[in-house]
């Protein structure tokens, strides 16, 4: 079904798409609801992914072993330090992917995890917003998009964010808004342009 989008993925710094020449890890953060493109396209990379621990995670967790993802399950309310002592682990040797809205919301709110864990590994943030040509959504919690067969997708990569060790609590908030904001901006970003196909075409 995803294989039969047309796919394009834009970096807004250097190309750090994973595996394609970087030589450094990243830590890939994106809407829960936008999962099914990345789960595609970063397939039998050398991603891992965090997944929760709650029923619905599990069939999330069994799609993306089957694609070739590493998962790492836990989240910030269920197994969430013994995941991120292991994602600090992992960073050494792996991009990690999160979806810091998940599992259960609010829907496209950043929670401060995501900011705690890129401080604590020293792993620059890549925000991936993810933009689909008039997709279907659910009834849930994240609107999930389930993109149209052989519809276009896009996905738009920022510079990569980097979180000091240092940062005082109130810094550490101050960064998550701004990731936040800055993955809304570009999740909109990307759905306008999906739906131009002139815009699209452009490399």
């Amino acid at each position: 079904w995803i294989g039969t989008l047309s796919f394009r993925y834009r970096s807004l710094g250097a190309n750090v798409f994973p595996n394609r020449g970087v030589n450094q890890n990243y830590l890939f953060a994106f809407w829960h609801e936008n999962i099914l493109v990345p789960c595609r396209e970063f397939a039998q990379r050398d991603v891992l992914v965090l997944i929760s621990q709650h029923a619905d995670g599990e069939i999330i967790a069994q799609v993306c072993k089957h694609l070739g993802w590493g998962t790492v399950r836990g989240s910030s309310t269920r197994g969430g330090l013994k995941a991120l002592r292991e994602m600090m682990r992992a960073s050494e040797r792996h991009h990690i992917a999160v979806m810091p809205d998940g599992p259960r919301g609010p829907r496209r709110h950043v929670e401060l995890g995501l900011i705690y864990l890129a401080a604590k590994t020293g792993m620059p943030i890549v925000l991936l917003g993810v933009g689909h040509d008039r997709p279907w959504r659910l009834n849930s919690w994240d609107r999930f998009c389930i993109p149209r067969p052989f519809s276009r997708a896009l996905v738009i990569a920022s510079e990569p964010i980097v979180i000091p060790e240092s940062a005082t609590k109130s810094e550490l908030e101050a960064h998550r808004q701004q990731v936040e904001a800055t993955l809304n901006a570009l999740t909109d970003q990307a759905e306008q342009l999906a739906t131009r196909p002139a815009d699209f075409r452009v490399q």
